[in-house]
């Protein structure tokens, strides 16, 4: 064959390839491109929106943090203030009950003091009445007597 007629017939073949590849093949091909184009656009613009929320979420979880850790420390400041207080109110308590049995004990002491010195100077008056008796010889009688050793008991209880 002749080099120009097969030049001829292989540029005739390589056109009429070239229209067949461009009629049925670069259009799946150009359509698969762009579709996968586009799941790499929306895939960027998935994980884009995902680092967004991810950014909020962490924003959201550090306010709330700070909000619990202030609440905690709010929950803190009023057991310590509530603790105090009732650490005073107990101390205040404590105060009063020993007011209270320290002037109970001393009202005590007050009536026991006072029995004893009664019973002295029943001790008394009839020790008087009997040194008397004895000094002047006959019985003293201590119901006619009672208010001369009445007040014998009171210059005794002065002096």
């Amino acid at each position: 064959m002749n080099f120009n007629a097969t030049l001829l017939i292989q540029t005739a073949s390589f056109i009429l390839l070239g229209l067949f590849t461009m009629k049925f093949i670069w259009p799946p091909l150009i359509r698969a491109i762009e579709e996968r184009q586009k799941k790499i656009a929306d895939g960027l613009a998935a994980a884009d929106k995902g680092e967004k929320a991810l950014g909020e979420a962490k924003t959201a979880v550090d306010a709330i943090i700070k909000e619990a850790r202030a609440q905690a420390t709010k929950i803190v400041d009023q057991a310590g203030k509530r603790s105090n207080e009732m650490i005073e109110e107990a101390k205040a308590s404590a105060v009063a009950e020993g007011q209270r049995l320290l002037g109970d004990a001393k009202t005590e002491v007050k009536m026991e003091s006072n029995r004893a010195r009664e019973s002295l100077r029943k001790e008394v008056a009839a020790l008087a009445v009997s040194g008397a008796s004895k000094l002047l010889g006959r019985e003293i009688d201590a119901k006619s007597h009672a208010d001369l050793l009445d007040k014998l008991a009171l210059d005794v209880e002065r002096g």
